[in-house]
C-alpha cells in the first residue's frame, strides 16, 4: 500500500465516530433515492414493453350510433394528429349468465355487465390482442373473454337473455388488450345481435396520434376526434396514460415522498461529511504539518482527506444500493403482475448514477476543507495550538459574564457566539432533521387519514347485514359456496328495529350494482344509497355531497376515465333501460378501485333493479357500550333474518408499507442530524479542552459542565427546531399531492391540513430534542474528564 493510502486508511480507523456518520448519511441518502428513481423508471417499463409490442391505443373512442355512422366513424381517421386507427367495432353492453357449471359457478349465474367488441382478428395497425390461453374466434357461436374480467374459462357457455332469441356462445379463448378496450370479443356479424332491443347502436375506434404523451396532449387529439363528428357523437373515451396510471399506481405513490427524502439525505450528506472533513482537518492541523514536511505535496494532502470521506461513503453506497434493490423488489414484482409478465427490477443505470452523483457530491464536499489543508504551510501547521484566539467570542464572554442565572447556563448560552460558522453547521444538521421529523409526521398523518376513510361506509361502528344479493330482478343470486341466498329482510322492520334501541345514533342503508356506464369500459359498481347519508359521506374534494335524486358523486379517478367532469352527465345502461345522473361531486375514496359511482337508491329503481338497501350503517351514541348494544340489537334483528356485526375495516398493505418505509427514513435522517450534532460538539469540546481545565480548576463540578456543554446544543436546537417546522409543513404541502397525482387521485383538504396547533408545538421541540441527544454522549465525557487530563491536553 502506498504512503497515502495509509494515511487515508489510519484517517478512516482513528476517526471511528466520524466515519460511522458518513456511512450513514449515503447509506440513508442512496437508499430514498435508489427506490425513488427506481420506482419511477421501473414501474412503467412492463406496461411501456406491452403497450409497445401491442401496439396499444393512445385512445378508444365509443360513438352513439343514433348520432353517427360507422362511415363517418372511419373518417375521424383523417383528424388531425391520427397515424393509425383500428375500427369502427360495433359494441353492445351486455349481461351473460352461465349456460354451464364450471369450478367458479354454477349454471344460471347471471354476471356483471361487460363492453362486447366485434372484431374479426388479433392483428392490425393498434391494439393488437394477446392470446393468454385457448383460440381466437372461428365463427358467430363464440367469444373470447378479457383476462381478468370475467370468472370463466374455456369451454364455459355463456347465454345472453336481454338479446334477440337469447344466443348461448362459448367461451374459446382468454386474451388481453394492453389498453384494455373491451371486455369480451365476439365476430362482427355476431356483435350486431347481441344488444336489447331498443338499445341503439354503438361503436369504438381504436387511435395512435403522433403526439400523446401528456393528458395536455391527448385532450387535443379527442378534441380533434369530436370536431370531426356531429356535436354528442362521442360518448366516452378511455386514455392509455389513465390506464398506465392504475397498473402503476401503487408503485408510483411511494416516488413523490421518497424524492423528498432522497434530496434531504443528499442535502445532509453533503453538510455532515462537510462537517466531518472539516472538523478533521482542524483537529489535525499539526499531523498535516509533519506529513507536509515528510514530502508530501499538497495535492496529496487534498487527495487523502478527500479519500477519507470517500471511503466510508462508497460504504455506505454499496449499502444503499443493496437495501434500495431490496425494497423494491415487493413494488415492483405486483407490477409486473398486472401485465403478466417478470417482475421489473431497478434498472442497472439508476444502480450506477445514483451512487456515482452521491460520491460526486460526498467529494465536493469534501474538497473544500481538504483544500483548506492543503494550502497550510509547514511551519505554521507543525506549531499550530489548539487555544482559541483571544478575540474570538469576546461579546459572548461578556454576556456570560453579566448572565443573571446559573453561570454554567451564561457559559452555555454564550458558547454558540465563540464559533458562529461552527455553531450554523450545528444548527443546519439540527434543521436538516427536524424538517424531517415534522415531514414524516405529516405524512403518517396523511396515511392515517387516507386509511380509516379510504373505504366508503366507513363512518359507521355497526354493520347490519340484511342477506339477498345485488342481482336484477328475476336473476338468480348466489352466495360464495354456491348456493342460493336469502331473500333480503324486510328494510321498514329493520329500521323500525334500530330506531327502537336504545343507543342507536344515526343510519342509512345502502345497496350496489353493477350497470353500464357511458365513457366506462365493463361493468361500473354503482352505491345507491336510502336515508340520510349527510354525515357518513366520503370526504370531498370538490362539488357537493348528495342531497337528490338523479345525482352522482365519484372520484377524480373515475371522471379521468369517462373523460367528465363535475357538472356532467353520465348515462347508465341496464337492460336497455337508460338513465343519465348528473355528477355533483367528486369524493376521494379507494374502494373499488375508485371507480366506484355513488347515488340515491331511487337511481337504481329508475333502472328496474333492486334498491332494498343489502345492509344499513350504524352509527351509535356517544358512550354507548360497543358489545352490549350488538347483542341486544341481534335479538331484535334475528327474527327479521338480519345480523348486526361491529365495523371493520381491512388495513391497506401498501399504507402499511409507506407508513414503515416513512418512519424508518425519519428515523435514519433523525440519527444522521444527531450524529451530526454530536460530530461537532466532540470538535468544540476537544477545541476548548484547556478552557475546561481552567474552569474545572475553579471549582466547576462535573454537573455544571454537562449543563454548560448541553445549555451551549439547546441554544442552538430550540430556534432551528421552530425554523425547521415551517419548512416541513411546506415540504409536506407540496410533496402529498403529488402522491395523489400519482394514483390518478386528488386529496382533499382535509387530508392535507394535517397539521394542529399541539402537534406543530411539540414539533417546535423536535430540534431541542435531536440537539440535545446529540450532545449528551460527548457532554458527558467532558464532565468525567480531570482537570489535570484537561489542562495537559493542550
Amino acid at each position: 500500500m502506498s504512503a497515502l493510502g495509509r494515511v487515508v486508511r489510519a484517517g478512516v480507523g482513528r476517526r471511528r465516530v466520524q466515519t460511522a456518520v458518513m456511512i450513514m448519511t449515503t447509506l440513508m441518502a442512496v437508499t430514498a433515492s435508489v427506490l425513488a428513481a427506481g420506482l419511477l423508471v421501473a414501474s412503467r417499463a412492463p406496461f411501456d414493453h406491452a403497450f409497445a409490442q401491442q401496439h396499444g391505443a393512445h385512445l378508444t373512442a365509443r360513438f352513439d350510433g343514433a348520432r353517427v355512422t360507422a362511415v363517418e366513424v372511419t373518417a375521424t381517421a383523417r383528424a388531425e394528429g391520427v397515424t393509425a386507427t383500428a375500427g369502427p367495432f360495433r359494441t353492445a353492453s351486455v349481461r351473460a349468465r352461465t349456460a354451464s357449471s364450471s369450478d367458479v359457478f354454477p349454471e344460471g349465474v347471471d354476471l356483471p355487465p361487460v363492453t362486447v367488441v366485434g372484431r374479426a382478428d388479433t392483428g392490425g395497425d393498434v391494439d393488437r390482442i394477446d392470446l393468454v390461453s385457448g383460440t381466437w374466434l372461428t365463427g358467430p357461436g363464440q367469444i373470447v373473454v378479457a383476462d381478468g374480467m370475467l370468472p370463466v374459462e374455456p369451454g364455459t357457455r355463456l347465454t345472453f337473455p336481454a338479446a334477440p332469441g337469447s344466443p348461448t356462445l362459448t367461451v374459446v379463448g382468454i386474451a388481453r388488450s394492453v389498453t384494455g378496450t373491451a371486455d369480451a370479443w365476439v365476430t362482427p356479424a355476431r356483435a350486431g345481435t347481441l344488444a336489447a332491443p331498443g338499445d341503439t347502436p354503438s361503436y369504438e375506434m381504436l387511435y395512435r396520434f403522433a403526439r400523446a404523451g401528456t393528458d395536455a396532449q391527448l385532450a387535443a387529439d379527442r378534441a380533434a376526434i369530436t370536431a370531426a363528428v356531429p356535436k354528442g357523437a362521442l360518448t366516452g373515451s378511455q386514455s392509455y396514460l389513465a390506464v398506465k396510471e392504475e397498473a402503476t399506481a401503487n408503485a408510483m405513490a411511494f416516488v413523490p415522498f421518497l424524492a423528498a427524502f432522497g434530496v434531504l439525505g443528499l442535502l445532509l450528506s453533503v453538510l455532515v461529511i462537510g462537517i466531518v472533513v472539516s472538523g478533521a482537518v482542524g483537529a489535525a492541523t499539526r499531523r498535516i504539518g509533519i506529513l507536509k514536511s515528510l514530502g508530501f505535496t499538497p495535492a496529496q494532502v487534498v487527495r487523502a482527506y478527500v479519500g477519507q470521506a470517500l471511503v466510508p461513503a462508497a460504504v455506505g453506497c454499496a449499502l444503499g444500493l443493496v437495501v434500495g434493490n431490496l425494497l423494491a423488489l415487493p413494488v415492483l414484482h405486483e407490477v409486473g403482475e398486472a401485465f403478466a409478465g417478470p417482475a421489473a427490477s431497478i434498472p442497472v443505470w439508476i444502480d450506477a448514477a445514483v451512487p456515482t452523483a452521491a460520491l460526486a457530491l460526498v467529494a465536493c464536499a469534501a474538497l473544500v476543507p481538504a483544500l483548506r489543508a492543503g494550502r497550510l504551510r509547514t511551519v505554521a501547521a507543525i506549531t499550530a495550538g489548539r487555544t482559541p484566539s483571544t478575540g474570538r467570542g469576546r461579546l459572548a464572554r461578556r454576556f456570560a459574564g453579566r448572565f443573571a442565572g446559573p453561570p454554567a447556563v451564561g457559559l452555555g448560552l454564550a458558547g454558540p457566539f465563540a464559533r458562529p460558522a461552527r455553531s450554523a453547521t450545528t444548527a443546519a444538521a439540527v434543521v436538516f432533521g427536524a424538517v424531517a421529523v415534522t415531514f414524516g409526521v405529516g405524512l403518517a398523518l396523511t396515511l392515517g387519514a387516507v386509511q380509516s376513510g379510504r373505504m366508503l361506509n366507513s363512518g359507521g361502528s355497526v354493520v347490519v347485514g340484511t342477506g339477498g344479493g345485488q342481482a336484477p330482478p328475476g336473476a338468480q343470486a348466489v352466495h360464495e359456496g354456491g348456493g342460493p341466498e336469502e331473500p333480503k329482510a324486510d328494510p321498514a322492520a329493520v329500521a323500525a328495529a334500530l330506531r327502537a334501541q336504545q343507543g342507536t345514533g344515526r343510519f342509512y342503508g345502502s345497496t350496489q350494482a353493477e350497470v353500464g356506464a357511458s365513457g366506462i369500459t365493463g361493468a361500473t359498481t354503482v352505491v345507491a344509497y336510502q336515508g340520510d347519508t349527510s354525515w357518513a359521506g366520503p370526504p370531498m374534494v370538490s362539488g357537493d355531497w348528495l342531497d337528490g335524486p338523479g345525482q352522482a358523486v365519484v372520484t377524480g379517478r373515475f371522471l379521468k376515465a369517462a373523460g367528465i367532469r363535475v357538472g356532467d352527465t353520465v348515462t347508465l345502461t341496464e337492460r336497455g333501460r337508460h338513465v343519465a345522473v348528473r355528477i355533483v361531486g367528486e369524493a376521494f375514496f379507494t374502494e373499488g378501485e375508485g371507480m366506484e359511482l355513488l347515488t340515491p337508491a331511487s337511481t337504481l329503481t329508475a333502472l328496474g333493479l333492486d334498491a332494498t338497501p343489502g345492509r344499513y350503517i350504524v352509527k351509535t351514541e356517544p358512550g354507548t357500550d360497543l358489545t352490549g348494544y350488538l347483542t341486544a340489537l341481534n335479538d331484535r334483528l334475528d327474527p327479521l333474518g338480519a345480523v348486526a356485526q361491529a365495523d371493520t375495516s381491512d388495513e391497506s398493505s401498501v399504507i402499511v408499507a409507506m407508513d414503515a418505509l416513512i418512519g424508518t427514513l425519519t428515523l435514519m435522517l433523525v440519527v444522521v442530524a444527531g450524529l451530526g450534532v454530536l460530530n461537532t460538539v466532540v470538535l468544540d469540546t476537544r477545541d476548548r479542552v484547556r478552557d475546561l481545565g481552567v474552569l474545572k480548576a475553579l471549582g466547576m463540578a462535573p454537573r455544571q459542565t454537562l449543563t454548560m456543554v448541553v445549555t451551549s446544543v439547546a441554544a442552538i436546537g430550540l430556534p432551528a427546531g421552530a425554523l425547521a417546522v415551517p419548512v416541513g409543513v411546506a415540504l409536506h404541502h407540496y410533496v402529498t399531492p403529488f402522491m395523489g397525482d400519482a394514483v390518478g387521485m386528488t386529496l382533499p383538504p382535509s387530508h392535507i391540513a394535517v397539521y394542529d396547533a399541539p402537534v406543530l408545538a411539540l414539533l417546535a421541540l423536535g430540534g431541542l430534542v435531536i440537539a440535545v441527544a446529540g450532545a449528551l454522549l460527548p457532554a458527558g465525557w467532558a464532565a468525567r474528564a480531570t482537570t489535570a487530563t484537561a489542562l495537559r491536553t493542550e
